[in-house]
């Protein structure tokens, strides 16, 4: 039991009891019911070498019973640093976010550093507002995934002047002086597109995100390279542009479908675009993959859910927040000798539909 509540796990009777005695309770406190100095009770609650096992032992026993809890903020104004790192992303109801998230977590505990978690909701305002609330909680850096509406730099060349890092993971922006940790956005669209193009398909389409992110440019940049390459024709009508949501791959579809002009493959840049898809063509009666075929990039939750599975780029979710993580740690801790970097991480083809070819007509 109070290992538990020391470690932050307040059981509710033992709080409701410790609390109405004092609300806060000090180290001043703890030092005189175990008849030692403060500097002895905190170098113990660290587990500073100095202390021995029995002191520290019986000092985090008191401790506990007491109901104490560390003021970070004294601490971090003693360090100069809180310790945290706020983490801003579009959605968090999303299968590539949600892993992304928990990698974050895992790497930041790893280094006994906290995460401020914010999301954004793909509306340009919220993350201003996200950035600016984080600055007034004082972390130490932030990971941001930029919004489908996101243009200007402005505001994260400001947090830069601040001193406070800044590392965009997987969407990022155009702009030097910022770490970025990204897929291989442009090799994994080609990969896709050229296995169509041996697996035999000849009218081959883009669901594409917005020309202004770099997911949505590289991504379209590496279907366009793959396209030309193999001197397949690149037809304008069946390429459309538009956002990263299953309401834009749902659009695309039908824009498609009532031009009475449809490919006979697509590659869409996400997911939840390609589960628009899905949607759209059973609403019209096609078939998918017998009447259009789809590789997505990146996976999601629900594909084993679908008679074929869907191929897909696979995204190494657990690696871009772990690298996250070490790049905004790096930065902090190094500060002014630092050098942004950007890394590209790899992609892979996964293919679950071992049938997935067309006859060349």
């Amino acid at each position: 039991m109070h290992d538990l509540l020391f470690s932050g796990a307040v059981p509710l009777a033992e709080s409701q009891h410790d609390m109405s005695k004092k609300f806060h309770v000090t180290l001043h406190d703890i030092a005189q019911q175990v008849n030692v100095s403060k500097v002895t009770v905190s170098k113990a609650l660290r587990g500073h070498p100095d202390i021995s096992a029995e002191t520290v032992k019986k000092i985090k026993s008191v401790a506990s019973e007491l109901g104490y809890f560390p003021n970070y903020m004294a601490r971090n104004l003693s360090s100069n640093r809180s310790h945290t790192i706020g983490v801003v992303v579009p959605k968090i109801a999303h299968f590539f976010f949600s892993a992304v998230i928990e990698a974050i977590y895992d790497a930041a505990l790893e280094n006994n550093y906290d995460i401020i978690l914010t999301v954004s909701q793909e509306n340009v305002e919220r993350e201003l507002r996200q950035i600016r609330s984080l600055l007034s909680m004082r972390v130490d850096g932030i990971i941001i995934s930029v919004t489908q509406q996101t243009k200007d730099p402005a505001i994260f060349y400001q947090v830069k002047e601040m001193g406070i890092p800044v590392t965009f993971m997987d969407r990022a922006i155009d702009g030097e002086g910022f770490n970025s940790v990204v897929a291989d956005d442009f090799g994994g669209a080609y990969t896709a597109t050229e296995y169509a193009i041996k697996s035999g398909f000849q009218r081959i389409g883009h669901l594409g995100g917005f020309a202004h992110t770099m997911i949505g440019k590289e991504r379209f940049r590496g279907f366009k390279a793959a396209m030309q390459h193999y001197k397949m024709p690149l037809h304008p009508e069946w390429i459309v542009r538009g956002g990263f949501s299953d309401a834009d791959g749902y659009d695309g579809f039908m824009k498609l479908y009532e031009s009475h002009k449809l490919p006979d493959f697509l590659f869409a840049v996400t997911y939840p675009v390609a589960l628009g898809v899905h949607q759209a063509a059973r609403q019209v009666g096609m078939n998918i993959p017998k009447d259009i075929d789809i590789i997505s990039f990146g996976p999601h939750g629900l594909n084993e859910m679908f008679s074929p599975q869907m191929n897909y780029i696979e995204q190494p979710t657990i690696e871009l927040g772990k690298k996250a993580v070490e790049l905004t740690l790096n930065n902090i801790r190094q500060r002014d000798g630092f050098i942004p970097q950007k890394i590209t991480l790899p992609t892979k083809l996964v293919l679950c539909d071992q049938e997935f070819k067309k006859v060349a007509s």
